[in-house]
């Protein structure tokens, strides 16, 4: 007995595979003894959209390069192969990254089609030409127009960039979404809009006047700006508080490039007559904090944060930083919190592109920020950030290609605000689906409403259009699991209102029936047994239908059109029919008619039709000229 017991308890032993073991595995190279490609799984890694230069599979690629070295062999990392222990190592430190990917769990799971639409998109805005380089800065002036530049960052940190996306420029105007939301999180959203609205102000963004309040309109207007730069870290020295904002971008950034550019710093310091205007108007009004220090050197700060320099890959990872909560998406690391990441995505809907605003909210639905440089962020929230740069710009200060590659943006995919995800428009993509998970959620819902007897939602399926006859893996339908439960009235709504096939069979070869009699329903095997003879019933009727060419009319009175809905007795009473939700198709005098004639015939044994005055007419064979009104509604 007690080897038997040993016997049954290793039988029963679960032995669980390292998940390295897995990918080492799925790499392995064929013909070998005992390895794997790295090469092919960091080709595949970056089909998912990772980047060899990601921080997150740093301890990776450390770790891949080590044995290239111990090997000395001067290998081409894409075909270098590790054995098992090896394989193990590289992988360990990023297995969960690694993972995720290889089971397709990040935000979009078709990187490689996605990123195909983007180019498109990409490639048709080149050929704009309208616009022109911003020339109240005269080292912005010296950009070359035809400079355009893509790149995309989601919140998972798949990355994707085109054009001229590693060049450096001023991010200028974006810098103000950014400064709002560090000095919101350093010192609180309440006291950062105790000295600058949120309203959109409806007027030029450098226009010397303030809201009702006596506050600048709101943090995404130069007065605004102005305001909000002044709050940061106010008492420190002036080189600590630039050292402070520049770390705070970094992070944003994940570590990536962000410089500054002196030469631009200077040019606009020596053509701010207006910005100096406005904040002596400021000043006089009393909206600046008592305790800041003077008005040059608040204003060369707002300057040099103007003149800091990113590229579109640095860009794109800040904007999926804010689409990301708060959290950048490449560290994990929260720059932002929760609230001041919330506010600063509501003001660049209102108010981040400039007069342009209220439209650009209209058509594209999406928080931005726009720079006179060219910049331009976008942020779909809990999804991607986007950067876009190209200098010339419309006449409302904004890039004219990016602003035409956001509206052809949301011509392709659901990403505007306002797009239903619910009730989406065919045309439009949503990357974030995964293809065929509608079907797939539909046969589980059909398929766990049959089990638990849940006539509500297989009626509301029903309704919506679903077809019941769908099968699992093991080609099980709705029918099946109700047959084998033995919820009678789920069996008759199938039968009797679904029309379910119930000659369907799973992967064993066994029908609804076989479950019914193998879990002993004998009511189910009823219903099912006289379902089956009724089918066969209705075939040979309808053949004799055909036969008989010279009884006119029966088809356009609804036989073939199902006008004639066809009872059994054993389907129950009328009561567990109202409870089943049956529902009658409208009748007319002459379906009536001919209701009458064929029972005569005894060709049918009951029928139930509803008149148009929505009541129930029953025909008895044995009294064909009596009509019975029941008086129940034509929908349950």
């Amino acid at each position: 007995m007690s080897k038997t017991a040993e016997g049954l308890s290793k039988a029963y032993e679960y032995k669980t595979t390292a998940p390295e073991d897995l990918v080492f595995d799925l790499f392995k190279v064929q013909g070998t003894k005992d390895e794997a490609s790295i090469g092919k799984l960091i080709s595949v890694l970056r089909s998912f959209g990772l980047r060899d230069d990601d921080p997150r599979l740093r301890q990776t690629m450390d770790k891949i390069r080590e044995y290239d070295q111990m090997n000395e062999e001067d290998n081409d990392v894409r075909h270098y192969r590790l054995n098992r222990a090896q394989f193990r190592d590289c992988v360990h430190p990023c297995i969960s990254l690694i993972s995720q990917a290889l089971r397709n769990q990040l935000t979009v799971p078709y990187w490689p089609e996605f990123t195909s639409n983007i180019k498109e998109i990409f490639e048709s805005c080149r050929s704009e030409k309208s616009g022109s380089v911003a020339t109240y800065i005269p080292q912005l002036a010296r950009q070359d127009p035809n400079r355009w530049g893509l790149s995309i960052c989601t919140i998972d940190g798949q990355r994707f960039s085109l054009g001229d996306c590693k060049l450096p420029f001023c991010v200028q105007s974006v810098s103000k979404a950014f400064n709002y939301a560090i000095v919101a999180s350093d010192m609180g959203a309440d006291y950062v809009h105790s000295f600058v609205g949120h309203e959109p102000s409806g007027r030029l963004y450098n226009e010397i006047c303030l809201d009702a309040n006596g506050k600048p309109h709101n943090p995404m207007i130069n007065a605004g700006a102005i305001i909000v730069t002044s709050l940061l870290k106010k008492g420190w020295a002036m080189a600590d508080r630039y050292d402070f904002a520049l770390n705070e971008y970094r992070k944003l950034a994940g570590g990536g490039y962000v410089g500054f550019n002196n030469a631009v710093f200077l040019s606009e310091r020596e053509t701010a007559d207006r910005n100096y205007a406005l904040s002596y108007y400021m000043k006089e009004n009393k909206c600046f904090p008592e305790d800041i220090q003077g008005l040059r050197e608040e204003l060369d700060f707002y300057f040099q944060l103007c003149s800091l320099e990113v590229t579109c890959e640095t860009g794109a990872v800040m904007a999926a930083t804010l689409a990301n909560g708060g959290v950048c998406p490449l560290t994990n690391e929260r720059c932002i919190d929760p609230r001041p990441c919330r506010d600063v995505l509501s003001l660049m809907y209102a108010c981040g592109m400039y007069d342009y605003s209220g439209q650009f909210a209209f058509h594209v639905g999406l928080p931005a920020k726009s720079g006179v440089s060219g910049a331009m962020v976008i942020v779909i929230p809990n999804l991607m950030g986007i950067c876009l740069w190209s200098p010339p710009l419309d006449k409302m200060g904004n890039t004219t290609k990016g602003v035409l590659f956001c509206q052809k943006l949301i011509e392709t995919f659901n990403f505007h605000n306002y797009d239903s995800l619910l009730h989406a428009d065919s045309k439009k993509i949503d990357p974030r689906r995964k293809l065929g998970n509608k079907e797939t959620d539909l046969v589980v819902s059909l398929l766990f409403a049959a089990k638990n007897a849940d006539l509500e939602s297989i009626r509301r399926l029903y309704l919506q259009g679903a077809n019941l006859n769908m099968v699992d893996y093991d080609g099980r339908t709705a029918l099946h699991l109700a047959a084998a439960e033995g919820h009678t009235i789920i069996v008759k709504f199938l039968l009797n209102i679904a029309k379910a096939d119930p000659n369907i069979k799973d992967r064993w070869g066994r029908t609804a029936l076989d479950d019914a009699k193998t879990f002993h329903n004998g009511t189910c095997v009823t219903l099912l047994q006289k379902a089956i003879q009724k089918a066969m019933r209705d075939v040979n009727r309808m053949e004799s239908i055909t036969e008989k060419k010279n009884l006119d009319g029966n088809s356009e009175n609804g036989i073939e059109n199902g006008l004639l809905h066809v009872e059994d007795d054993t389907y129950g009473s009328s009561e567990e029919e109202e409870t089943c939700g049956i529902m009658m198709m409208g009748s007319t005098p002459q379906d009536e008619k001919e209701a009458k004639r064929m029972l005569s015939l005894g060709s049918l044994d009951r029928l139930s039709l509803c008149n148009e005055h929505t009541e129930d007419i029953q025909l008895n064979s044995h009294e064909p000229d009596h009509l019975v009104f029941s008086g129940r509604p034509t929908f349950h």
